[in-house]
């Protein structure tokens, strides 16, 4: 699991990814801060159904594919949080757990 630096100049805000309450920083991308929360994995690949997280962390491998406040196959990594976010993994995906 990730661990976050504390900063005292980033301000705390709230986002929600499966409709789970999760505690973010401004300045963090959408899988730092999933991932940072206990979230084990972005999304499931298509055949195999493996559990699937961020890789590269520079937009090139796609494996952090997620939906964003209704906006599918975004790339977490590139994205930084915003109040109020609504992240979900893609509807193939509505069974997992985190």
């Amino acid at each position: 699991m990730l661990k976050r630096i504390q900063s005292s100049k980033s301000k705390k805000i709230t986002i929600f990814f499966e409709e789970k309450q999760i505690a973010a920083y401004e300045g963090e991308s959408v899988a730092a801060a999933l991932l940072c929360s206990g979230v084990k994995h972005i999304r499931t690949a298509p055949v195999s159904g493996t559990s699937r997280a961020p890789y590269c962390w520079m937009g090139v491998c796609f494996e952090c594919l997620l939906e964003i406040d209704g906006q599918p196959n975004l790339q977490s990594c590139l994205i930084p949080v915003q109040e109020g976010m609504k992240i979900r993994r893609h509807a193939l995906n509505d069974g997992d757990s985190a």
